[in-house]
């Protein structure tokens, strides 16, 4: 046998050995790649970190169990400390530079606003952690934005959650305050809106900003006018003064409401013992092991309060529960269609009976958040936690 042939036979083996090590490996497939951008740090980072701790679980869950069809689900998270123009960029660089399949958040109402044009512009779905209705529908031609969801339950079914409330109670004649946050603004427009239908009567309309530390001014003006309830509609810190500031001015007489955004146990904590009595419209997340055992979202609060119980040693709150129904809600929708991102869209707008940690939802072309006022419970603050009441 000549060099030349022997040769020639050691490169065929070799090839064939290296095939046959090709075909015993695994082939892993591409990444999802999918964008969130929350308030991680700053002003809302009551809201972001939650969201950002559930986002984060919720993915390494997904990728326990091998992925979506096999893919790995990949979530690039950027921080936009309250910030508009820095929720902007990281929009623009998740679409542009990470080449994500699908955005998640923002956690503020105000700059959700900000950045939906982009997502439109775009083409690019996003599912908002926000409240306010207006997120996902626009005004002006009365329908919702095309490629904008949101899970959190609207400002407009909080309003007529609190309104049904003190109708069986019979309370008609209140007094609302409001933060000059886009939250507050939008809930504050919503209480204005919808009295008349409920036959409230407003007798007292007082704002604050965001960084008031005293709103016993405001309450004054209200107790003058002896109204049988308050609404308050604001997050942060401020919701925490005005409870604190109504015990302090001897109002327990004046039954206190507070919005959604008063959906953690750190804002009980944080009252300091004023917030008991308190009463407020929460997601079935928030109750978990007070829920009957048919109710329908037990299984999933359940598993979900445990899981991050375990992981962080943390009480949930509401706002990490916007993130686990966005994460899980796109992922769904990656499941059934791959990234692509007006088949996302679409599989989002009708998704059906999908069970979160916020309610059962059921999207349509004509709803982009899916849910009722029935997704909320009302609940009341007792012996520092919350509690279900009728």
């Amino acid at each position: 046998m000549t060099l030349k042939k022997l040769l020639i036979i050691v490169s065929v083996c070799l090839i064939g050995f290296g095939l046959c090590i090709s075909c015993g490996k695994k082939v892993e497939k591409d990444a999802y790649k999918v964008g969130a951008v929350f308030s991680v740090t700053g002003r809302a980072s009551f809201l972001g970190d939650p969201e950002k701790k559930t986002a984060e679980m919720a993915v390494e869950a997904i990728n326990k169990a091998g992925g979506i069809n096999g893919h790995p689900l990949d979530l690039i998270i950027y921080d936009d400390e309250g910030d508009a123009t820095k929720c902007n960029l990281a929009v623009k660089k998740l679409i542009n530079k990470d080449k994500v399949c699908a955005l998640i958040g923002p956690s503020l109402s105000g700059l959700s606003l900000a950045v939906l044009p982009v997502a439109e512009k775009n083409e690019i779905p996003l599912v908002s952690c926000a409240a306010s209705y207006k997120i996902v529908n626009n005004e002006e031609t009365g329908k919702p934005y095309h490629w904008v969801f949101k899970t959190p339950q609207s400002d407009s079914m909080a309003v007529e959650a609190i309104y049904s409330h003190m109708k069986t109670h019979g309370i008609n004649k209140i007094a609302i305050m409001s933060g000059t946050t886009g939250f507050g603004a939008s809930g504050r427009a919503e209480l204005l809106r919808l009295a008349p239908d409920h036959g409230m009567t407003i007798v007292a309309d007082e704002k604050y900003g965001p960084k008031d530390t005293d709103m016993t001014v405001q309450l004054t003006k209200i107790k003058g006018k002896a109204p049988q309830a308050i609404v308050n509609w604001s997050i942060g810190p401020t919701q925490v003064v005005v409870v604190r500031n109504w015990k302090d001015l001897g109002m327990k007489n004046i039954t206190f409401y507070q919005s959604h955004g008063f959906g953690s146990r750190e804002n009980i904590k944080l009252a300091a013992g004023a917030a008991e009595g308190v009463l407020c419209p929460l997601g079935a997340c928030n109750i978990a092991e007070q829920l009957a055992a048919d109710h329908p979202q037990k299984a999933v609060t359940m598993k979900y309060l445990k899981d991050y119980k375990d992981k962080y040693n943390e009480t949930l709150s509401s706002f990490g529960g916007h993130a686990w129904d966005s994460v899980h809600l796109v992922a769904d929708a990656l499941s059934a269609v791959g990234c692509d991102k007006a088949a996302i869209r679409d599989y989002i707008e009708i998704t059906k009976g999908f069970v979160g940690q916020h309610g059962v939802f059921n999207f349509s072309p004509d709803d982009h958040n899916g849910l009722t006022k029935a997704a909320f419970n009302m609940v009341v603050v007792k012996e520092g936690d919350w509690a279900l009441t009728d």
